[in-house]
């Protein structure tokens, strides 16, 4: 024997131990920081690479186990010791985890940190044998068990973690004990107009049109002279809601404990006028509790659909119930990854929703009776979406569109005849609305795959749909678009940006908002954008360049709500309060 090779080994207890083969291990460390770094290292990280960069990790964990086992010239004794403490430390700390934290936290944290804590010490210690597997074991308890003592709100547009303490009240705990100190107005409802369609400056989410254009206003481009006003301020549930308005009415969905709830608020104060819950709580690790669509208006009533799948019709007026069904049962399906997300459309005497659970078999478009709730008609469907049917007229023809990971379908409102489909699968999701522009659409797809145009034409009874171009240059995730003299203004990722709508292509890109939402002034040629972190930010519509016209501070949080303009009142809410402000006018 050599006598390198006695110095790699040493006797402990008349056993043989050799210095640990503890380079296959650094390797796997370092591969686990550039994975998880690796979405930092795209503008527009695709879905798969987001998975790749927070999910990888966990795997390269176990791998680190399997080095010890298999490659790590430990003992027998040894390696069977601490493979199982170290698995036991896991199940331990993972079962003692807060409940936000159990799940993906667990794959994201827990694992690639306990077992990377693991490694290192018999990485640093590898040629000391009485030593390196306590101080090994010490380390895995620290690194499994920090977590425990954390608890996750969800994650950012960049799927970045907001973490506290476990023991601090989330904001929804907040907001639960101050409830408890409101009253409701009530009998204010008494003095007010009955809310009708025709009532309504903005019915449904993103507006009557679902296009988030706005016509007649006009803004003030010198918030520092002339800073908006703030009217009010509040605190609100969890949930991704936007507002619908009808007079002096804001109506939003919240969760409020294990219960949702549907709530009409004074547009003048922020005051509650009414309340209506029921029994449902969805939960997810990356965008938390609550409802994420938006109640819809319509003369036959006010329209929800809760994140567990309850569609309810109440009198907007009062918050009286008039009917209820549950889409999971009417569906048979289970809710997708993120909730159902389908803000309800009333067209032509019917509401329609889309209910997928994400699974291969497809999904289902329902259609129900808008005054009694009974159902009228349903068809297959993409097997998910977090868009929402809307109307649009295509070479004079009316119908309701629907966009989801299969492509987008135009039915007829009245019992849900294809007029024409579009096949586009994708294996992730899609959220936006689509953009009509005459007779031609844009079609979102999910996150990093870019923007389809689509020209449709047809002849007698037969219609024609082909794709124009599909841009790289523009790849909204959840994050709107809109569209000003020939140009395309959204998020290419969570970057703001402009694309030439004749053919896809970049004009500039350079608004680093997150992953806000988009308003479009048509009339004074200015877009007004919700930032991620509540910012009310004024932008000019030039395709040449980047123009900043105004920046405020609104509400405080994780803001992917999209902001509603009535007047020149712009309401802005978030997961934990609500706002309005009076914006200046020119």
């Amino acid at each position: 024997m050599s006598s390198s090779e006695q110095m790699k080994m040493s006797t402990t207890n008349g056993a043989i131990q050799q210095t640990l083969r503890w380079w296959p291990a650094a390797v796997l460390i370092v591969s686990m920081v550039l994975l998880r770094k690796l979405p930092d290292m795209f503008e527009s990280p695709s879905l798969g690479i987001f998975m790749l960069g927070f999910m990888g990790p966990a795997g390269l964990g176990i791998l680190v186990l399997l080095w010890w086992l298999a490659a790590s010239r430990a003992n027998w004794k040894e390696k069977l010791i601490g493979f199982f403490a170290v698995a036991l430390i896991g199940v331990v700390a993972i079962a003692l985890s807060h409940p936000s934290m159990q799940g993906m936290g667990s794959m994201i944290f827990q694992i690639p940190y306990g077992t990377a804590a693991f490694a290192i010490p018999l990485i640093l210690f590898a040629g000391y044998p009485s030593a390196r597997l306590p101080i090994a074991l010490v380390s895995s308890v620290l690194g499994f068990g920090y977590w425990d003592l954390l608890q996750s709100n969800g994650v950012s547009g960049k799927f970045v973690s907001d973490l506290s303490w476990r023991w601090e009240a989330t904001a929804e705990e907040n907001y639960l004990r101050s409830r408890a100190k409101k009253e409701t107005l009530g009998n204010v409802t008494l003095n007010e107009p009955a809310v009708t369609l025709a009532s309504a400056a903005w019915p449904s989410f993103r507006g009557s049109s679902r296009d988030g254009k706005l016509l007649g206003l006009s803004l003030s481009e010198d918030w520092a002279a002339s800073p908006p006003k703030l009217i009010w301020k509040t605190q609100i549930g969890p949930g991704w809601s936007s507002f619908s308005v009808a007079g002096n009415r804001l109506f939003t969905q919240e969760q409020r404990g294990e219960k949702e709830a549907v709530v009409c608020l004074d547009a003048r104060t922020g005051q509650t006028v009414w309340e209506y819950e029921y029994v449902s709580r969805f939960w997810e690790s990356v965008a938390g509790a609550g409802p994420r669509a938006t109640p819809t208006i319509a003369d036959e009533g006010l329209f929800s659909l809760g994140a567990n799948g309850i569609l309810t019709c109440l009198n907007a007026s009062t918050g009286v119930k008039t009917w209820e069904r549950d889409i999971q049962v009417d569906s048979k399906r289970k809710p997708p990854m993120w909730g159902f997300a389908s803000s309800p459309l009333v067209t032509d005497g019917v509401v329609v929703v889309h209910a997928g659970s994400g699974e291969k078999e497809a999904g289902v478009m329902l259609a129900y009776d808008a005054s009694t709730g009974e159902p009228r008609w349903s068809i297959p469907s993409g097997s998910h979406s977090y868009s929402s049917a809307q109307t649009a007229n295509l070479e004079g023809v009316s119908g309701v569109l629907m966009e989801t990971n299969a492509g987008l379908q135009f039915v007829n409102a009245k019992d849900g005849a294809t007029i024409w489909q579009f096949d586009s699968p994708t294996t992730n999701y899609r959220t936006l609305q689509p953009l009509v522009l005459g007779n031609s659409i844009l079609l979102a797809n999910s996150l990093g795959e870019g923007t389809k145009r689509l020209a449709v034409t047809r002849e007698g009874e037969s219609w024609s749909v082909k794709e124009q171009w599909t841009s790289s240059d523009m790849k909204p995730d959840f994050n709107d678009f809109v569209e000003h003299q020939g140009s395309l203004y959204g998020f290419d990722g969570n970057i703001f940006a402009c694309v030439d709508l004749a053919t896809g292509k970049r004009q500039w890109k350079k608004g680093r908002y997150g992953n806000g939402q988009v308003l479009l002034l048509c009339d004074a040629g200015q877009m007004l954008v919700t930032s991620e972190k509540g910012e009310l930010v004024l932008l000019k519509t030039d395709s040449s360049k980047m123009t900043e016209l105004a920046k405020f501070q609104a509400i405080e949080g994780k803001t992917w709500n999209h902001s509603v303009v009535v007047g020149n009142l712009v309401f802005i809410r978030n997961a934990e309060e609500a706002a309005c402000y009076e914006l200046p006018t020119r």
